[in-house]
């Protein structure tokens, strides 16, 4: 069965609702929208979709020979969709946590958390290295199993669609059924945020029950407004710059590495991991948010000569 591509039909309403949220923006909060970051989020997206056409070929092609050893032969029906489009968002989970924790993956990754706006262009700004990073293996299991490949393009294709509408802060929250099961903007916007609090939380594309079961979730607070971009901001709207940036210093740190291991780990460890020490990983930054949390708190416990009001009125903020 040969299945239209939901992504390139979307397109247009795609680029409607881009223009309508910056009418949005433009009447409510100009500083949403930064002309030249949202160009370089455009041509971001262009180069995807061209990257995607250059090697959309061999990916199926991969896919439809792992099918030929698959374990179960699955027919086109419309509950073998349903089944499909939830193994496809567990795939991705798996995938988008991996693009967090491995640095191979952070390269071709962190094009899309680049910006440090948050809205629906942000959702446009994909990776042109997909394919070299090996992004589309992890959902070749499924294949194995005995989906389709079309079947699987086919839902993974709506689950970026469903993605594009959570980069945005018009919306606030959904209602809470809806915020208990889907992923929701409120949910995304931790996952772009950079406060020690959401680093590496809220991976979920479509159910965010993945994120809750497996212990990475982690709510949106009102006293810890979500700061966007990277830990370390590129500071340059240069489109070829922020498509391989982070390639370009795996190839610096690799050349510089003192061992075989540090340059196969600057390749495999997490983002920020160094041979020497030097640089912060997430864990890094959270651990020491965490410890700094904790003084602040133990130094509000310990007895003070005062009981007065503006004693009281120097109490640590909640949202340390």
């Amino acid at each position: 069965m040969k299945l239209a591509d939901p992504v390139t039909l979307a397109i247009p309403a795609f680029v409607l609702l881009v223009l309508a949220e910056m009418i949005v923006a433009r009447i409510k909060d100009r500083s949403r929208y930064e002309p030249r970051d949202t160009l370089t989020s455009l041509g971001l997206g262009l180069g995807s979709t061209i990257a995607g056409v250059l090697s959309g070929g061999l990916v199926f092609a991969m896919a439809l020979w792992v099918w030929q050893f698959r374990l179960f032969d699955i027919s086109w029906a419309w509950y073998w969709f349903a089944l499909a489009f939830v193994l496809d968002d567990l795939a991705y989970y798996v995938f988008h946590r991996s693009a967090h924790r491995v640095r191979w993956f952070w390269a071709s990754h962190v094009i899309h958390h680049s910006s440090q706006h948050y809205n629906l262009s942000t959702a446009l700004r994909q990776t042109w290295t997909g394919f070299f990073c090996l992004a589309f293996a992890f959902r070749l299991p499924l294949c194995l199993i005995g989906f389709p490949p079309a079947m699987v393009f086919f839902v993974a294709g709506l689950n970026l669609i469903y993605q594009f509408w959570i980069h945005t802060e018009v919306i606030g929250r959904m209602p809470r059924w809806f915020e208990a099961v889907m992923n929701t903007p409120s949910h995304h916007r931790v996952h772009h945020a950079t406060n020690p609090r959401y680093l590496d939380r809220n991976y979920a594309g479509a159910f965010i029950v993945w994120d809750r079961m497996f212990g990475t979730f982690e709510p949106e607070r009102d006293d810890d407004r979500p700061r966007y971009g990277i830990v370390k901001d590129l500071g340059s709207f240069n489109i070829l710059w922020a498509a391989t940036h982070e390639w370009v210093g795996i190839a610096k740190d690799v050349w510089r590495a003192p061992t075989w291991a540090a340059r196969l780990n600057y390749m495999v460890r997490p983002p920020g991991w160094s041979h020497d020490g030097s640089r912060d990983t997430s864990e890094i930054i959270k651990a020491r948010w965490e410890a700094a949390r904790q003084e602040r708190g133990q130094a509000w416990k310990k007895p003070i000569s005062s009981s007065s009001g503006a004693d009281r009125a120097g109490a640590p903020s909640q949202a340390a």
